[in-house]
């Protein structure tokens, strides 16, 4: 019988290149909910123009983070930048920078496609006739121009996440923050999910945050935060985190640094 790995220990978090601005500066967050605390002394980064895969089991915290990150919860310790502006400080000029979908679904089922485009445009403060432009111009990049008056309650799983995506598109972000987008799809809608977020990174140079507890959509080329009982335990570009966790794949670096013994909900 074969003793189980032992926990890692969280490494030390490398400091950023001072001439690069990062889309998203996570320094020294912690947050507690009475004496429960679900984030400890979280620090990483998100470049531009980059994938970082955020990598944690169901209660790890990511949903808390995110929650700090849209400023639906207050910071309690630490603080957040997005492109240099601190969300406290400068919480306009650093929201305005971050498009956002969120595990659950937001739009109104009972408005068409365009609808819920144009309601969230006039949230940002977008002229009805470039709101216009840039929704059809949306519709037509996700494949739902010819669904643009439909009721959203008649498309699928993965064409309302599509949709969702559009909007948080809308209004030109530079950062964009996806918490377990694909909870729920089929594994052909998984992938549409994935390569457009990809796309988007390669195509228009966003920085993407993408939440997940599936193995199966983080790649080799991605940059990796391992998030486990509110704690980052490893960070960095994914073959540097398996190579420093002495493993063979993702997976194996995973159980090595949090103790899992499987990982729940699929995966490679």
């Amino acid at each position: 019988m074969t003793s189980p790995a032992p926990i890692a220990e969280p490494r030390a978090t490398p400091r950023p290149d001072p001439a690069v601005v990062p889309a998203l500066s996570i320094d020294g967050v912690s947050h507690a909910y009475g004496p429960r605390q679900a984030l400890m002394d979280v620090f990483f980064n998100v470049q531009p123009a980059s994938f970082t895969a955020l990598l944690g089991l169901n209660g790890a915290g990511k949903s808390t983070l995110f929650s700090l990150i849209t400023r639906l919860f207050g910071i309690q310790t630490g603080r957040v930048c997005i492109f240099g502006h601190d969300i406290s400080k400068s919480p306009g000029e650093a929201l305005r920078l971050l498009g956002v979908v969120f595990q659950p679904r937001t739009l109104d089922l009972d408005l068409s496609l365009t609808q819920n485009l144009l309601y969230h445009a006039a949230l940002h403060g977008i002229s009805r006739r470039e709101a216009a432009t840039r929704s059809a111009e949306l519709l037509g990049r996700i494949g739902l121009s010819e669904r643009a008056a439909s009721k959203v309650r008649d498309l699928s799983g993965g064409q309302m996440r599509r949709l969702e995506i559009a909007r948080a598109l809308l209004h030109r972000p530079r950062l964009l923050l996806l918490d377990e987008p694909t909870v729920g799809l089929d594994v052909k809608a998984r992938a549409d999910i994935i390569s457009h977020v990809r796309q988007l990174v390669t195509e228009q140079g966003i920085g993407v945050l993408w939440a997940t507890h599936l193995f199966d959509e983080i790649t080799a080329g991605d940059d990796l935060v391992v998030l486990h009982q509110g704690k980052v335990l490893a960070q960095g570009p994914m073959a540097r985190v398996i190579a420093e966790a002495g493993a063979q794949d993702v997976n194996t670096a995973f159980m090595r640094l949090t103790g899992a013994q499987t990982m729940p909900g699929g995966g490679a």
